[in-house]
């Protein structure tokens, strides 16, 4: 491993962690290992990270010099007091979290123990495959963090090819409304038209609605930033 670079662990071997550490390998981090507590999770991570040793979660953090918590959101609050009740956060240990909902307050346990809290939400819908490590190098991700280790989490998001933007503490929850609205919007609208052109016996519905929806939004996103520049 090169000098300046990190031994990562990853909590969480759901659609995101094992992607963001397969990003974080490629900038030549090492990654010392995952948790996984399903089958679907240890294969996941064995396809993404391969070789990567499955750990309990205390070993796993203390092993390691970033922590990724990769966890659902009503996960986190819960993971990051635990582990700060067990004594386990180490001083100068980078954790990183990737909710949506949450800045770095809910990190203030880790933070309390000296650990260096940042929070990197990719704002992009995972498949959990290497598809998306090419999605990633397209895609922009929300940092939060305090002001002096803010270039950490920025240098991080360009590591794993990614562009960042910063979003402010108290933004977090508008963000996190923003994206989910994106996301359920865009997934009910091509469901609803893919069902009734699949009543009308058309075959493969999502092919040929693909250029359709895909220029539709890429017309739709040129105009919000036209209207963002005004």
């Amino acid at each position: 491993m090169r000098a300046g670079r990190l031994g990562v662990g990853i909590i969480g071997a759901g659609r995101v962690g094992p992607v963001l550490g397969a990003a974080l390998a490629n900038a030549e981090h090492a990654v010392v290992g995952i948790t996984a507590v399903s089958d679907a999770g240890r294969d996941r991570a064995e396809a993404m990270l391969p070789g990567a040793p499955v750990l309990g979660t205390p070993e796993l953090v203390e092993r390691s010099e970033l922590v990724l918590l990769a966890v659902p959101d009503d996960q986190l609050p819960s993971l990051v007091q635990g582990l700060s009740d067990a004594g386990i956060w180490q001083p100068g240990q980078l954790v990183v979290h990737t909710s949506p909902d949450h800045g770095v307050d809910v990190l203030a346990p880790a933070m309390r123990a000296g650990a260096i809290p940042l929070a990197i939400h990719p704002a992009m819908a995972f498949t959990g495959t290497s598809i998306d490590l090419s999605r990633l190098r397209e895609a922009y991700c929300a940092v939060t963090a305090p002001g002096p280790v803010l270039p950490i989490a920025q240098a991080l998001v360009v590591e794993m090819g990614a562009e960042p933007f910063v979003v402010a503490e108290q933004d977090r929850p508008a963000y996190a409304d923003a994206v989910r609205a994106a996301v359920s919007f865009s997934t009910a609208i091509v469901d609803q038209s893919a069902g009734t052109l699949s009543g009308i016996g058309v075959e493969h519905p999502g092919r040929v609605l693909g250029a359709l929806v895909r220029s539709a939004v890429d017309n739709a996103l040129t105009a919000a930033d036209g209207q963002s520049a005004i």
